[in-house]
């Protein structure tokens, strides 16, 4: 049988397709991002991959960063009044 690259090419259909993980777990653009290059990194384009998911994870934690610091000063404006 060949090989769907389009809709399930085999560096991401080991088990479950990334996709429907991705979906399943209602996962940001970022968090999907790092699962997909992550989980085909060994079959598909190595050390690359594991870059690619670096960056988004590296996105991911200054995203967070910032949000927990906006969530705290929120905090605190709403305690000061």
């Amino acid at each position: 049988m060949k090989e769907d690259i389009i809709n399930h090419p085999t560096h991401y259909t080991k088990g479950i397709e990334s996709l429907d993980f991705i979906e399943s777990w209602e996962m940001s653009f970022l968090e999907g991002n790092i699962v997909k290059y992550i989980t085909r990194y060994k079959y598909k384009n190595g050390l690359e991959d594991l870059k690619k998911a670096k960056f988004y994870l590296d996105r991911l934690i200054k995203s967070s960063i910032l949000s927990t610091s906006i969530n705290n000063r929120e905090i605190k404006c709403s305690n000061t009044k």
